[in-house]
């Protein structure tokens, strides 16, 4: 920054932002080619381990009534988060300022970067979702879901995932949603899909209308894992007859449970771990990581992602 010193103060403070912006540059390019690299990796791997795959059984089984299928929702049925794309909606119907929705950006490029869930992130969003519809009545939460569905959802659902889906349901058995996004959310989604219907986070409402509080935790890692085994015993289903589909190595306790897991869209631990147990794998990515979680391309979202992914890059620089 020496060699700076003879211009204007001003120059001297554009040319210093314009040395961080390259560096910050720099920084996220070689990022980037190192994920793109990771990526190639694993395309590998993952057509290294569906071609050694050994012939499957028939499955599911038809007529088997002991049997169900437990789907997780984000990036197994659904591109990306759902509790993000509900945050656009709402955001689009003024349910909240620029403010939190640069703050719903923010978590969803960090979802993007990470390319897993983040169990603090996600809570993070649930947090904000739960401070925004608090006061409102869940009458009005619901239908406005619909919409939402609509506007931003049905086009980012795996035909893969949804085909698995239908198998299970063409076979007799029941097929449930199992994920962390709101209960609400998470049933109408099942209910578009036709599916039989949903676990799901719950918040606390009385007389109709949202408190701003959960009831209990989030559904989320172990607490899947609980949600399933009692809806097993209260349904009378055999768990190793039972199917489970996750993308996230945090849903390992879930897909644990029965006797014929699945892990879709794995992230490196899961896929990892998949392998290393002989689970069945199915993977419907294609193209960049981008495509795998399901980006918003609305205006405005995708500047605010490019901008955190700067800034991460240049406070990992610092740090």
């Amino acid at each position: 920054m020496a060699a700076l010193g003879w211009l204007t103060p001003r120059r001297r403070s554009a040319t210093a932002r314009s040395v961080l912006a390259g560096e910050a540059a720099a920084e996220a390019a070689r990022k980037t080619s190192l994920q793109l690299e990771q990526e190639r990796e694993e395309a590998a791997a993952i057509a290294a381990t569906v071609a050694e795959a050994p012939p499957e059984p028939e499955f599911p089984v038809v007529g088997d009534v002991r049997a169900a299928a437990f789907f997780d929702l984000d990036n197994t049925v659904m591109q990306g988060a759902a509790i993000f794309h509900f945050g656009r909606g709402l955001y689009k119907r003024k349910f909240f300022q620029r403010r939190e929705l640069a703050r719903f950006a923010w978590q969803q490029a960090w979802f993007r970067l990470a390319g897993v869930e983040d169990p603090e992130h996600m809570q993070d969003a649930r947090d904000s979702a739960l401070s925004i519809v608090k006061g409102h009545r869940v009458s009005e939460l619901m239908t406005i879901g619909e919409e939402i569905y609509d506007e931003y959802m049905a086009d980012r659902i795996w035909p893969g995932t949804r085909g698995l889906a239908q198998a299970h349901l063409d076979a007799g058995q029941k097929v449930w949603l199992v994920t962390a996004a709101p209960v609400e959310t998470a049933t109408i989604i099942a209910r578009r899909l036709g599916l039989t219907g949903a676990l799901g986070t719950v918040a606390e409402s009385v007389d109709g209308v949202y408190t701003g509080k959960l009831v209990g935790e989030p559904l989320h890692g172990p607490a899947k894992a609980e949600a399933v085994r009692a809806l097993a015993a209260a349904e009378g289903l055999d768990l190793a007859r039972c199917a489970a589909y996750s993308d996230s190595h945090n849903d390992i306790p879930m897909l644990s449970l029965v006797g014929h897991p699945y892990a879709i869209n794995p992230d490196t631990k899961l896929r990892r771990h998949a392998k290393d147990l002989d689970w069945r794998l199915r993977d419907y990515r294609t193209g960049r990581k981008a495509a795998k979680v399901g980006i918003p391309a609305a205006a405005g979202l995708g500047a605010l992602a490019g901008g955190t992914a700067a800034a991460v890059a240049l406070h990992r620089r610092r740090h």
